[in-house]
């Protein structure tokens, strides 16, 4: 990820810091067999984290990609098969 602003790389890593968290808690639900409603709910929030962090790395390269501000970075083409692995 080519990101020359700080904060974008600092969500970014929240938010999969925040899956990190979510998915040990996940395993810790499956380790205690707990009810698999329970687990899955919890899946699933993993799985929207991961996606939000994908989606946040497309667009800033997206964007930079736009801007000629990624030399050498993935061209539009590119980024748009990258989109369309997340969907």
């Amino acid at each position: 990820m080519d990101s020359r602003d700080p904060a974008e790389r600092k969500a970014v890593l929240n938010r999969l810091r925040r899956a990190q968290g979510q998915l040990a808690a996940v395993i810790s639900m499956v380790e205690d067999e707990r009810d698999c409603r329970e687990i899955v709910t919890q899946l699933s929030a993993v799985s929207k984290a991961i996606d939000r962090a994908a989606f946040k790395v497309v667009a800033i390269n997206l964007r930079a990609c736009v801007m000629g501000e990624n030399p050498g970075g993935p061209d539009q083409d590119e980024l748009e098969k990258l989109f369309m692995s997340l969907v």
